[in-house]
């Protein structure tokens, strides 16, 4: 088992010390949050609370996932960078290449490329992009960012994206690992079909058993039940090391852990997270 730290919508010079003390202390991955911006007026749901309420969000400070991964790689050595996710259909997938591959190359391959579907319209409004289509917009995305990320000549003619042949450099030694996320059934179709992985955003411990046996299924329906597939997930199991090892069964690859309510506001300070982050690496990473 590996093991991620999710932290988000904290003080931004939280960021530099919290990625430090994670490697020292044995993590594998700190996990990168993604949000263009927060509407006055919207009546979207958000899909991860009880009761769709976004006001968590409310000025809450998100520094730009690709800027964030680049400075915290400059400081560490080992830990990798997980976005978790980038809202992928409403960002231009050349440019978006250009920097994943860049990060790659500057962080000697560190970066998981988590992406996923925004739950918000006004996402697509603000970047001028039509909300109809974005899932067949983004698994053309995907599809470029593999055909560039190779370093080789790559043209590529959709019904959303049309480019004449080009060369992108420098190139990632290694594939960049693209993590699908999202819980409906279309992502997960998407995660089995095209992606390295799979992230989970929380929920119920069955609920999260019955998508991992419906990755599975669609695994073997796509021919891929044998590839290697990373599963990053968020659970109460991962406390413990009993719960670690619930969750291995259970086909679990990386846990994600954070140590406070990331929907309420962070009364927390930077020493009370470093120790937290500190004792759980003492009672459990070390002990699995």
């Amino acid at each position: 088992m590996r093991f991620s730290l999710a932290e988000s919508m904290c003080a931004p010079e939280n960021y530099i010390p919290l990625a430090i003390a994670a490697e020292e202390a044995g993590y594998t991955s700190f996990t990168i949050p993604d949000s263009i911006a927060y509407p006055e007026v919207s009546d979207s749901k958000y899909p991860y609370t009880p009761d769709g309420n976004r006001e968590f969000l409310d000025g809450k400070p998100f520094i730009e996932p690709m800027i964030l991964t680049a400075t915290l790689a400059a400081v560490t050595e080992r830990l990798r960078f997980t976005t978790f996710v980038v809202k992928l259909p409403v960002r231009n997938p050349v440019l978006m290449a250009k920097q994943a591959m860049s990060l790659a190359v500057l962080s000697d391959n560190r970066l998981g490329f988590g992406v996923g579907i925004s739950p918000w319209p006004e996402d697509f409004e603000i970047t001028g992009v039509p909300l109809a289509g974005r899932g067949k917009r983004m698994d053309e995305m995907i599809e470029i960012i593999r055909g560039l990320e190779t370093g080789e000549f790559f043209e590529f003619h959709g019904a959303h994206f049309d480019f004449q042949s080009i060369k992108m450099s420098p190139a990632p030694t290694c594939p960049l690992p693209i993590l699908i996320g999202g819980h409906a059934e279309p992502a997960l179709r998407r995660a089995a079909r095209l992606g390295d992985g799979w992230m989970h955003a929380g929920g119920d411990a069955e609920a999260l058993s019955g998508m991992l046996d419906r990755l599975g299924e669609l695994r073997r329906e796509y021919g891929r039940e044998k590839e290697p597939f990373e599963v990053h997930v968020i659970s109460m199991d991962a406390f413990t090391v009993d719960g670690i090892k619930r969750l291995e069964d259970l086909g679990v690859t990386d846990a994600i852990v954070g140590f406070r309510n990331a929907y309420e506001a962070d009364t927390t300070t930077l020493d009370q997270k470093v120790g937290a982050l500190r004792s759980f690496a003492d009672k459990v990473i070390a002990k699995v």
